[in-house]
């Protein structure tokens, strides 16, 4: 309940005008319900009374009727206010939780965010953010509104009617409702999260399977990932229609408590109505105000029937906001003139741990302008995890960095972007054209631009094959071939123009003769670029000025 708690906060905390409007239109509808049915009640028995007694001409059906009408569209009005006012703030807050909660998983390191799946982030994004919607609706302002409006009711029918009545029908209501709040806390729990978790496996698996099609069907796998999503699609019913059932029990329960405090009401109006102690009329306005106050569980009786899915989605949301942070970018610093000699690129006595395990410690080089050095060792040295430590996106355990003669915590995100270029193992493009995965780098570029850049990375030929820059792309790059969407993401990189470059092995699943054509066109067109390269073909290591190893060769 802490992490609900807390998401309700976090959607709501601008917001306590709308809700506080909400509640009181909430109450407002309660409120109007109750009196209109109870009103209607006392309006019908008094109307036959007078017309028994033979005064049917003299009874006032006006006041009483305008009554009616006047609640009946008071109550529809009071409705439409509080869906507009609640139901507005709820989807504004959502919205704003969304990019709080995209936010906080782009300050997440790298590491982190690479173990996660596209489609994992958007259920995050899409179906845990939504579960979030009844938090308010159906559960604090309906148990605020009912609240107020069985207070008033006791208060109200103490005073029309008898204190007798109103403490009979609103404390066996009270009791009937606990029970039926408490049965459905107890049985609706468990398969409301089943049910959450259903639909999002039943997401991922379909994501996952519209993504990898051609490969599942290659590796015979297609029909089996396709009955794993019927199977989550049969979970998903199994717990809905257990959740079904609990709702159904609960309004039995509700209904049950109902007619026991109307029937009682009745009798005891009744009989004081015999006594002579009340007339008639009274008694039905009682009995039928009884009669209202289902109306006041049902919302709240929702919320509590989808508290397990509410719970789980917010502990999975206040977790994304929890979990470590990545490096914070610094504050921009003035740069000091350097030394004509002054390397663009200085390592100094680096180290990172992963947990216990040392991965490397002691590195140090420098890189100047036109030189290019080469991280050499086996796989799972951790040449992938210096290049990050370099580029600010990983925090080392020891040590610094140093660009252009300034720390690289002194540089802000956007400056870092500017002039370190960095391209990883695992690349992402974009379902459309190429030139919109190239202006990702830079939206102002023009197509010459857009051309050189492809034609350092040796895929202007391809491009131009293909029907130019507007050639469409699926998403992922769908396509091309893997090593071609590797060499698009290396173009829209050099786009950027930066002054320090860092590869992870950029000529992996190329030919020899395309792998030596396209370090030549890079150092060409780069010239006085300092360059880092995690090599792993031999073509790599001949490019480059030096080496440095890392771990154990």
């Amino acid at each position: 309940m802490k992490a609900l708690w807390r998401v309700f906060r976090r959607v709501w905390r601008r917001r306590f005008g709308a809700l506080a409007i909400g509640i009181l239109l909430s109450v407002a509808v309660l409120g109007a319900g109750l009196a209109l049915l109870g009103l209607s009640g006392w309006f019908i028995t008094a109307a036959g009374m007078a017309g028994l007694a033979g005064a049917g001409l003299t009874f006032d059906v006006f006041r009483p009727s305008a009554g009616v009408r006047f609640l009946a569209l008071g109550r529809a009005a009071a409705r439409y206010g509080e869906r507009l006012a609640t139901h507005d703030a709820t989807l504004k807050g959502l919205a704003e939780l969304r990019v709080a909660l995209l936010s906080a998983m782009l300050r997440k390191p790298v590491v982190l965010l690479a173990r996660l799946r596209g489609s994992e982030r958007l259920n995050h994004l899409t179906i845990d953010v939504d579960a979030l919607d009844g938090v308010a609706l159906r559960l604090v302002m309906p148990a605020i509104a009912a609240t107020l409006v069985l207070a008033a009711a006791l208060a109200l029918i103490g005073w029309l009617v008898l204190p007798s009545v109103a403490l009979w029908e609103i404390g066996s209501y009270v009791g009937g409702l606990g029970a039926a709040l408490v049965f459905a806390a107890r049985f609706s729990r468990q398969p409301s999260r089943f049910a959450q978790r259903a639909i999002q496996a039943l997401r991922m698996r379909f994501i996952d399977m519209m993504r990898g099609q051609t490969e599942l069907a290659v590796a015979g796998r297609l029909e089996d990932h396709r009955q794993s999503i019927l199977d989550a699609h049969r979970r998903l019913q199994r717990a809905q229609a257990r959740i079904d059932a609990v709702e159904r029990v609960s309004a039995l329960v509700l209904g049950l408590a109902g007619t026991i405090a109307a029937g009682g009401g009745l009798l005891i109006g009744g009989l004081a109505a015999a006594d002579g102690k009340i007339d008639p009329a009274s008694a039905a306005l009682g009995f039928f105000a009884a009669l209202a106050l289902v109306e006041t569980a049902a919302p709240l009786a929702r919320g509590i029937a989808e508290l397990g899915k509410m719970t789980d989605a917010a502990r999975r949301i206040e977790a994304q906001f929890d979990d470590p942070a990545g490096p914070a970018p610094g504050n921009p610093m003035p740069a000091s003139p350097l030394p004509a000699d002054h390397p663009l690129l200085s390592v100094s006595d680096l180290a990172y741990r992963q947990r216990s395990r040392v991965l490397f410690e002691g590195i140090a080089f420098s890189v100047g302008a036109g030189e290019t050095l080469a991280l050499v060792g086996p796989s799972g040295s951790g040449k992938t995890t210096l290049l990050n430590v370099v580029r600010g996106l990983m925090v080392p355990a020891q040590g610094s960095v140093t660009i252009e003669g300034r720390p690289l915590d002194a540089y802000g995100e956007a400056e870092r972007a500017a002039c370190i270029g960095y391209l990883p193992q695992r690349t992402t493009l974009v379902s459309g054209t190429i030139a919109d995965n190239l202006r990702i780098a830079d939206p102002e570029a023009s197509e010459e631009m857009l051309w050189h850049s492809l034609k350092i990375a040796c895929l202007d030929r391809v491009v131009d094959e293909r029907g130019g820059l507007d050639c469409q792309l699926g998403e992922a790059g769908l396509g091309l071939s893997g090593g071609e969407r590797r060499r698009l993401a290396l173009a829209r990189m050099l786009l950027r123009r930066p002054r320090i470059i860092l590869l992870d092995e950029p000529t992996e699943g190329l030919e020899e003769e395309t792998a030596h054509m396209l370090l030549e066109r890079l150092r060409q067109g780069f010239p006085e670029a300092a360059i880092l390269v995690a090599a792993h073909r031999d073509e790599e290591r001949a490019w480059a000025n030096g080496e440095i190893a890392i771990g154990h060769r």
